[in-house]
């Protein structure tokens, strides 16, 4: 079976920790050896997300003092890309000795004309004073906005519409390699409608609504995403919370779970399994082998047929 993996982004670095190497090291151990039962069995492509090691060097670009100006985000994902693989890659080489494991650089096409463009949604960065925030904003031209803490830059999130090195993942995979690809969403580009060129954009892509496009154009027969709940919950901390075990596209859809949490996870599961009429799930790391194997999480199958 080929499955889609996609890790949340406190795989590598949980609430509240400092963003020190040495804590994400020890952390993609739980990682590498939660995955590597799947990779024995089946053939795995394995995508992450990015946010802690994203802020950390927006954070670093934008209080540089050597640069003119802080380093545009596609820049900066791209390094989280390079980092974040080689620890993957290094950890599952040495739990899954003898295979091939590798981090391929991915970038993601999106539409110039998205919508997200006109309507950023996306907070990224550090967290500023008011005051600070407003020079920045000013300097920059940066969109800020007020979260519970503070002021952060606010950015597109436009829509994954293509994974540019789709075909040398496919090979890869067909040969029989792990791949980790399709980091943070992937680095988002536009290509210019005269001449197809790609430039990179202001953006971040959503890593789950990638991950299904990635299933997607590979053919995978399983779309999982990771995160740090055993399961989708009806009523999420409310005394009426309950494990949805199972449900379809249209029933995640009708749940509206919340945009900054369970929502593009229920809507990438619920995308591909439209898309492809394959299955997907939602659960906890440690249990991935349990979760494909019908033991845990939620399991997402498609609408069954009007008679």
């Amino acid at each position: 079976m080929r499955i889609v993996v996609t890790l949340g982004g406190n795989a590598l670095l949980h609430r509240g920790e400092r963003p020190d190497a040495d804590i994400q090291r020890t952390n993609i151990v739980r990682v590498a050896t939660a995955i590597a039962a799947l990779a024995h069995d089946h053939d795995l492509v394995l995508t992450y997300g990015n946010a802690p090691q994203l802020d950390l060097l927006a954070a670093q670009s934008t209080a540089d003092a050597a640069l003119t100006a802080p380093y545009p985000l596609d820049l900066l994902g791209a390094q989280t890309q390079g980092m974040i693989g080689t620890l993957l890659v290094c950890t599952l080489r040495d739990v899954l000795p003898g295979r091939r494991v590798v981090t391929l650089l991915t970038h993601t096409r999106v539409r110039a004309d998205d919508p997200a463009f006109e309507d950023p949604t996306e907070l990224v960065g550090p967290i500023y004073p008011e005051k600070p925030a407003r020079f920045l904003a000013a300097r920059y031209g940066w969109h800020m906005a007020e979260d519970r803490h503070g002021w952060r830059r606010l950015v597109p999130a436009p829509s994954p519409e293509r994974i540019l090195e789709i075909d040398t993942v496919r090979a890869l995979v067909e040969a029989g390699t792990v791949v980790v690809c399709a980091g943070g969403g992937g680095v988002p580009v536009v290509a210019d409608w005269a001449t197809g060129a790609l430039h990179g954009v202001e953006a971040v892509v959503d890593k789950d609504l990638a991950a299904a496009r990635l299933a997607e154009d590979l053919k995978a027969d399983f779309l999982l995403v990771l995160t740090d709940v055993p399961n989708v919950y009806a009523g999420y901390g409310t005394p009426d919370q309950r494990p949805v075990l199972d449900a379809t596209p249209a029933e995640l859809r009708d749940a509206h779970y919340p945009h900054e949490s369970m929502g593009p996870k229920a809507e990438a599961a619920a995308l591909f399994v439209e898309n492809t009429g394959q299955l997907a799930a939602i659960g906890a790391l440690d249990a991935a082998y349990e979760i494909v194997h019908g033991r845990s999480g939620t399991l997402v199958r498609p609408d069954l047929p009007v008679a």
